[in-house]
């Protein structure tokens, strides 16, 4: 069957990433009716008549979202890769969860991937977007 992952980047939503394709790097993290999933082991046909959000329905450079610009204003986004994935992860996870700790921030993102950054930079500047939701 084939992936969400590779439908929508054969329609063109090439924003969506293809890293590990096996649900271990959290880059092609897309939104199902407001939950995070990694669209590299979703279905195609479970997509069906549901709300798919890829990082562009949050926000782009002329309106982004407020974790996108908090992650852009304090440069904790290197080769940008992973970031989509992460910001569609941490859009979730900020929408249902009141975060009061930087650790708990990093237990509910530990499963996107970074090797850029080292995570510190992500870590801060997404407690600083906790603020903002």
């Amino acid at each position: 069957y084939q992936s969400l992952l590779d439908l929508l980047r054969e329609n063109g939503h090439t924003e969506v990433k293809k890293g590990c394709d096996t649900a271990n790097c959290g880059s092609c993290t897309v939104l199902v009716d407001g939950r995070a999933v990694y669209s590299c082991k979703f279905f195609a046909f479970a997509a069906n008549g549901r709300k798919i959000t890829t990082v562009k329905g949050v926000g782009d450079w002329s309106n982004p979202s407020h974790i996108q610009k908090q992650l852009h204003d304090t440069n904790s986004v290197q080769c940008g890769f992973c970031a989509p994935g992460l910001i569609m992860a941490a859009t979730d996870v900020l929408s249902r969860y009141e975060i009061k700790a930087q650790e708990e921030l990093q237990q509910l993102l530990k499963g996107n991937l970074c090797r850029c950054t080292g995570y510190i930079q992500q870590d801060q500047a997404l407690m600083e977007a906790t603020s903002k939701v």
